[in-house]
């Protein structure tokens, strides 16, 4: 059982648990203990430990007892808990999610995922064993390579249980308890707080309430803080738990999988669908084949016959009651938005927002209950959101989702809705937002995390399978959108242009479609299947739709972010160059009124303009990095046998050489709105330089990467005269960031000697530093450091000004220190720092990232949401 965000994974099963320490741990029976009756074993009950006879049901099931009738009777009498399990419950399969409802200062947010798995209860002799199921490696039963898999994936046992009594038609009676009450670790929250460990002596049963398809249970438990490990040990990672100990609320539900699995429908990777996988050794084939299922809802049409048809049961999403009011009704209509999306499908309200019910109309709901898929507010300062959910492992099927929205990624969607668009927008041109506006941003985010949800992954293609001016026309935009899919990481239509004059509500993304026909792809009935290889040729046949329609595209497989058309954060990037070039319009436009729009409160400090300054420039660094993607890269399209043409093409040689004269003029120069006196001034005493030099050092690490050079040297190997020369590039670029070296009068001003020291910082680095260069690029930096001096020598005479001429002469000597292997070490050791990656540059599509990444420039680091 895997929980699902924009996060994907398998999660195992542990293959060792505490089970024997908990049954010989010493404790004394409770007060209210029966005595003993001739024949049986002495020991506590429910512990798990020597076999004993069942007592008469009477004298464990007293008339104390509490019960509670539904898939199990629940029985508690005081502090203990018996589950009587009718015997035709007994080795089916239940969903057991085990989530902190409420949780200690310091240690994440109520309704917080800490495992889920597959569980079975089987009865031996006189005990019950609660075992955790695998689906990773499968076989048919009956096949003869069934007994090895079998033999390979034995199930574990999480506990074992005293058979107390006997209830009627043969129900084992057992006592529950230390499932709650003790650390488990499968089920615990110990990790998740990074705590020592559980307190029993402060952690109690709270309730348990059984229903016809599940087990409600919620327990407090108390860990203890601390680092301490033992002697010899690797450290142990510091405590979420604020002072010595950190008191949480438990939730565990125990939910029965369907006991008719819902056929599953087969993985394609031409659609973004999350999937499950698993190796199926009864197939024929000559090695170990893996199948996949996509992850999506079960949805039944209640008229099988009808083109449009409401579903035997339709989806149906929980509002928190926690949520803010007056944001409920835009989170109800990003709900609701994917409705159109389900019609293409043939589902007429297939997905429907529900309002939480309050404790007078039903004590027991809860939104940690695993039957509710719930849209949970989490009051917390993080700037996220994520739409996990829970699936069943042996189909796929969809069975609970509880999407985390943190209260602040409202400040997030506002900073970025002014900066990319507010220009656009007369109710932007003032903070704080007017509440019509913010919620329609919430609105947005909600739709995007039900899309994941709902089973889709990020399409981060989709921005750039439209034509370039297609984003900017009214017509289009009101049809299309600007991207075709709102699962794109493509916020606002930072490309439009006041003259354009595209209708306000189109500027922010809505359900696209390529949503309507991913839908239609991955839920529509196909008539006759009745085997997921039935549907094999018409999902074929749907998914090749692709060739005629390039917006119905996903993301390549295996790109590792070559692709300048898979990007984040990108808008109109089938021509990157010419979407910022637009997009550095706008951005001056957004700081002519960056003050103006953050002032209109008197008292209050300049936080909003220091904020949305650091946002404006990271901004501006996307937008550059969005070009950068061109050098080396590969223009990519995901295709399978049968469809003509390969799935990588180079980008052609005069696009990478726009792109680095691009970058040249507009990200190795400093942009006029990140040097307005009236903003710095109100912000910081200094500190302008540092901020430029940090922006531009993020466009030059994304420029620098070996994994740029390496393809580019392939790509002259395998492309011969196609291909942009990794030495032409060096070259192009070298001549673009120290071009006063070619003046009449050489003149640098105090942003270009910086960004010219990060050059060489770079330069010191890919030859000297903790990785250096052993390909050819080795040799070609050399080769461009050599030339550079050069040029240095010949322009000293013509400098004018003092600082200019110590900048080159200092130069001089770097260069000099790069080249000799004796000053190596202490060349590197010189340099601003290591020229790394930064994350987010490249994200590759569908990998597991949060969906809104926080690109002010702080330093050299970044946060996610």
């Amino acid at each position: 059982m895997t929980r699902m965000a924009t996060f994907v994974g398998a999660l195992s099963i542990a293959a060792s648990v505490g089970v024997g320490t908990l049954a010989q741990e010493p404790a004394p029976p409770p007060q209210d203990t029966p005595a003993q009756t001739p024949g049986q074993t002495p020991g506590p009950p429910g512990r798990g430990g020597a076999n004993q006879d069942p007592r008469p049901y009477e004298q464990v099931i007293t008339k104390e007892a509490k019960s509670d009738t539904g898939v199990f009777t629940v029985h508690r009498i005081r502090d203990r808990i018996y589950y009587e399990i009718p015997k035709s419950e007994l080795g089916k399969e239940f969903l057991w999610v085990s989530q902190i409802a409420r949780t200690t200062l310091g240690a994440g947010w109520g309704g917080q995922a800490v495992s889920d798995r597959v569980v079975k209860w089987e009865r031996l002799n006189n005990r019950v064993l609660l075992k955790g199921i695998a689906y990773d490696v499968v076989a048919d039963p009956l096949s003869p390579i069934g007994r090895a898999v079998q033999a390979a994936n034995n199930d574990t046992i999480i506990a074992s249980f005293n058979v107390e009594a006997v209830g009627k038609d043969e129900a084992p009676v057992i006592e529950v308890t230390r499932l709650f009450t003790t650390d488990v670790p499968e089920f615990s929250a110990r990790a998740r707080l990074r705590g020592r460990g559980m307190d029993a002596s402060r952690s109690f049963l709270d309730r348990a309430s059984s229903f016809p398809q599940n087990i409600e249970v919620e327990a407090t438990h108390t860990y203890t803080a601390g680092t301490d490990a033992p002697a010899g040990a690797a450290p142990v990672q510091p405590s979420a738990i604020r002072g010595g100990s950190g008191t949480v609320v438990m939730h565990f539900s125990m939910v029965k999988l369907p006991e008719k699995p819902m056929m599953p429908r087969l993985f394609d990777d031409r659609v973004g669908y999350f999937s499950i996988q698993k190796y199926d050794y009864s197939l024929e084939e000559h090695r170990a084949p893996r199948r996949r299922y996509i992850t999506r809802y079960r949805l039944e049409k209640k008229d099988p016959g009808a083109a449009l048809s409401e579903p035997v049961k339709p989806i149906e999403y929980w509002i928190d009651p926690a949520t803010p009011t007056k944001w409920i009704p835009f989170v109800k209509k990003g709900i609701e938005a994917w409705q159109p999306a389900f019609e293409a499908a043939g589902f007429k309200n297939a997905i429907v927002a529900r309002d939480a019910p309050s404790p007078a109309e039903d004590p027991d709901w809860s939104p940690e209950d695993a039957r509710y898929s719930v849209i949970r507010w989490l009051p917390t300062t993080t700037e996220n959101a994520s739409g996990p959910h829970i699936h069943d492992p042996r189909t796929g099927e969809i069975l609970e989702a509880d999407i985390q929205m943190h209260h602040n990624v409202m400040n997030l969607v506002r900073d970025w809705y002014f900066v990319q668009v507010g220009h656009l927008d007369p109710r932007a041109q003032k903070l704080p937002l007017p509440d019509a506006l913010m919620g329609r941003l919430v609105e947005f985010v909600v739709a995007h995390e039900v899309g994941h949800t709902l089973g889709f992954q990020h399409n981060m293609k989709a921005s750039s399978t439209y034509p370039a001016d297609k984003v900017r026309d009214p017509a289009w935009v009101k049809k299309m959108g600007h991207t075709p899919t709102i699962m794109d990481y493509s916020r606002f239509n930072y490309t439009a242009q006041p003259e354009d004059r595209i209708a306000l509500e189109d500027l922010v993304p809505g359900i696209g479609p390529y949503d309507k026909w991913a839908t239609h792809w991955g839920y529509a009935p196909i008539a006759g299947a009745a085997l997921p290889d039935d549907e094999k040729a018409t999902l074929d046949r749907w998914s090749r739709e692709q060739d005629s329609t390039p917006w119905l595209r996903f993301s390549t497989a295996d790109a590792q972010g070559v692709d300048p058309g898979e990007l984040t954060e990108a808008v109109g990037d089938a021509d990157a160059i010419r979407a910022s070039t637009l997009g550095m319009k706008n951005l001056e436009r957004v700081g002519a009124m960056l003050l103006t729009a953050t002032t209109a409160k008197p008292g209050e400090p300049y936080d909003d303009l220091e904020e949305l300054y650091g946002r404006l420039l990271g901004q501006w660094v996307l937008e550059m990095n969005h070009v950068a993607a061109l050098i080396g890269g590969f223009d990519t399209r995901q295709k399978h046998a049968g469809q003509d043409g390969v799935r990588f093409t180079i980008v052609p040689k005069q696009r990478q050489a726009a792109a680095v004269a691009f970058l040249n003029a507009n990200a190795f120069t400093v942009p006029s709105f990140a040097v307005q006196p009236e903003i710095l001034r109100r912000i910081e005493p200094s500190g302008v330089l540092q901020r430029v030099q940090t922006a531009q050092l993020r466009v030059l690490t994304s420029v620098l990467t070996p994994a740029r050079f390496a393809r580019l040297i392939e790509q002259e190997a395998l492309d011969g005269a196609a291909a942009y020369k990794a030495t032409d590039f060096l070259r192009d670029l070298r001549r673009g960031i120290w071009r006063e070296l070619g003046s009449s009068q050489v003149a640098i001003d105090a942003y270009r000697r910086g960004t010219q020291r990060l050059f060489l910082d770079a330069m010191a680095e890919r030859l000297n530093g903790r990785l250096p260069a052993t390909d050819d690029a080795r040799a070609f930096i050399r080769g461009e450091l050599r030339s550079l001096s050069a040029s240095i020598r010949t322009a000293l005479p013509k400098t004018g000004d003092r600082a200019t001429r110590l900048h080159l002469e200092d130069a001089q000597d770097q260069i000099a220190k790069t080249l000799d292997p004796r000053f190596a070490r202490t060349t590197a050791a010189a340099t601003t720092g290591p020229i790394v990656i930064l994350p987010g540059l490249f994200e590759e599509a569908g990998s597991p990232v949060s969906c809104f990444p926080d690109y002010a420039i702080r330093g050299l680091t970044s946060s996610a949401y």
